[in-house]
This record gives structure tokens, sequence and C-alpha cells, in this order.
């Protein structure tokens, strides 16, 4: 399977993007192709809301030349992908919100018969890191997340919140255990 992730921290080495790494790594010994994005190192502006896209079902069509086309298309030629982002705020970090808001571009007739998407019947999932418990936390984003899926006609591939991570790396003791019951329940 080709499976693409979206980092959105901008620390390297923080709590996100260990427990992805523990995640990518488990995918990849089980012979899947990872591709990490690091969307903080890339272009992605706001999306105008313009409509300029939905005058296409099969092409992405955005006004914008910036990274976000060139993601947008990896997503569509992957088999699944996951989204990480640290909860900042009861939110995605901007750059995950970003590129969540330029998807847009994928999706033509929303609510209507001829509902048409271009990650339609992919795979997708989500990891989320935060300093708080689930409720009243991160609750909103995996809410907000399922929505997401009946919008790009995805099937959901799993959702993993590791909690009570400190900004100087301390997380639970079972967080790299449930990082790989993750990925391999994401591929099962």
């Amino acid at each position: 399977m080709k499976i693409v992730t979206l980092l959105g921290s901008a620390r390297a080495t923080g709590n996100t993007a260990t427990v992805l790494g523990w995640v990518e790594d488990e995918l990849r010994t089980m012979g899947h192709e990872v591709e990490r994005i690091n969307l903080t190192k890339k272009d992605i502006k706001p999306c105008l809301g313009c409509a300029k896209c939905k005058e296409s079902e099969t092409e992405i069509n955005c006004v914008q030349k910036d990274d976000a086309e060139e993601i947008l298309k990896k997503m569509i030629d992957a088999d699944a992908t996951l989204f990480a982002s640290p909860n900042y705020f009861w939110g995605y970090a901007a750059p995950v919100k970003a590129l969540m808001d330029r998807s847009w571009s994928l999706v033509t007739n929303y609510h209507k018969p001829n509902h048409a998407s271009l990650l339609e019947g992919k795979r997708q999932a989500l990891l989320l890191t935060g300093g708080g418990v689930y409720e009243n936390n991160a609750e909103g984003l995996t809410f907000a997340f399922n929505k997401l899926q009946a919008f790009y006609k995805t099937q959901n591939a799993g959702e993993l919140f590791i909690e009570k991570c400190t900004i100087d790396g301390n997380r639970p003791a079972d967080a790299q255990e449930r990082a790989i019951a993750f990925a391999r329940d994401m591929v099962a």
C-alpha cells in the first residue's frame, strides 16, 4: 500500500513527529511504501474561496500555484493518507488546517446526487498529540475529521490521540505500543 503522511508540527523531533515516526516505521516493516511530507516546510496559501476549483470534477483546478497542489496530487495517488497534528488550542496546527481548506478543490457537488471526489474510496487516518486528555480537548478535531471523510468520500482508517504529552518530550508509557497498534489497524 502507498501511504502519504502529512506532518503538521514544526518541531521535527517533537511529540507528533516522534509518534508519527513509530507509525511510519511499523508501516514500512509491514511492507508498505511510506512518504512523509512535512507541511511546515511547504508553501501552502490559505483557500481564497473563489470556487474556481468547482469548474472541474477531474482536476484540482486551483488558481493558486504553491505546494498544495503537489501534496493534493500525492494524496490522490496514494492508497492512504495519514494526517498528523499537535492539538493547538482545540484545533489542528495551521499547516494541516490550511491543507484541509485547500482540499476543497478535490470535491465537487457536495450534498448533491452527483457529489464527486478525487479521493473517493481512499483510506485516511488521523494522529493527534496533545497536553491534555481527550475530553474537552481533542474530540472536536476527531469530529471534524469524520465530517471530512464524508466530504472526501473516503474510508476512515483510524484515529489515535496521544494525551498528556509535554513540551520536553514526555509521553504516556504506552505511547509507542499504541502507535504500533494504530499502524497495524490503519492498513488492516
